[in-house]
């Protein structure tokens, strides 16, 4: 409740600041010759945890925020390292909510993933869905060893259309490096702010599409994967692969909501990580 405060001689009712939510968490995994990785390092704190569902191949990590969202004033903070010759798999459990922020505020994901030599890294989260009125930052940062494989894949849904949610007003800004020996080996920045639907409309922009993807993988086989990838895709997809060097290939997906998202993107990256996506994307 608001809190009665008197300004120049004038009543008036003291507006709550929003409260904020913080979490940090980090993991990393160690070669293991039966499964790939085992956990390593491992350190949580706030309303981030860590689940590690049991599975087959490289260390499964599953991230929770117990926090239930992202609004303004949050700040969010994970790490994930597979070491040197070992496997990592990280995902959400879920897809993660981006809420209507108060004037000023704005939710912070912070993630710093690394990759030893001779490791596997896959980060694969669920969706990140941008509600009206949000405002959200994030930062990713990966840091490769030489000859490290990577598979990165940063799905967003604008709003949720089965409501008929249109995102009048929001504020969106995501930036991915990628380095490699120190080297930065591909750079990525999208912002958005104000009407994000409308901006979204333009033939150049996003044609319409109401969700959208960036897959990254970095592996010797990267042009055999684009080409498979391209062959696999349905005519009338809004969708695209590209090699940007001999072993990096970068993939974009654009789709009219989040089911058509899923349609394109989950056989995609099915192919990518060797069949061994996350079981919580099957869910």
């Amino acid at each position: 409740m608001g809190t009665d405060i008197t300004i120049d001689g004038k009543i008036g009712a003291a507006r709550a600041k929003q409260p904020r939510a913080e979490g940090a968490a980090r993991v990393s995994a160690r070669p293991c010759p039966r499964t790939g990785g085992r956990i390593g390092a491992l350190r949580m704190s706030g309303a981030l945890k860590l689940l590690f569902p049991r599975g087959t191949g490289a260390l499964q990590a599953m991230s929770v925020n117990s926090a239930g969202g992202i609004t303004g004033g949050d700040r969010f903070r994970l790490e994930a390292e597979a070491e040197a010759g070992a496997a990592l798999s990280v995902t959400t459990q879920a897809a993660e909510r981006a809420y209507r922020a108060q004037p000023g505020e704005v939710g912070e994901v912070s993630v710093r993933l690394k990759a030893g030599a001779g490791a596997s890294l896959h980060w694969l989260p669920q969706e990140t869905i941008l509600f009206q009125a949000c405002a959200l930052r994030r930062r990713l940062r990966a840091e490769l060893a030489g000859d490290a494989r990577l598979l990165l894949c940063e799905p967003v849904v604008f709003g949720r259309t089965a409501m008929g949610e249109r995102l009048s007003e929001g504020w969106f800004s995501d930036r991915v490096e990628i380095f490699r020996d120190g080297a930065r080996l591909f750079a990525d920045a999208t912002r958005l702010e104000g009407d994000i639907t409308a901006q979204l409309a333009g033939p150049a922009t996003g044609a319409g599409a109401k969700a959208m993807a960036m897959v990254v993988y970095v592996a010797p086989d990267a042009e055999h994967q684009r080409d498979a990838l391209r062959a696999a895709l349905p005519e009338e997809a809004l969708a695209g692969a590209s090699l940007i060097a001999q072993d990096v290939m970068v993939a974009r997906f654009l789709a009219p909501d989040g089911f058509g998202l899923r349609r394109l993107l989950m056989p995609a990256l099915d192919r990518l990580s060797g069949n061994t996506l996350p079981r919580s994307w099957r869910l």
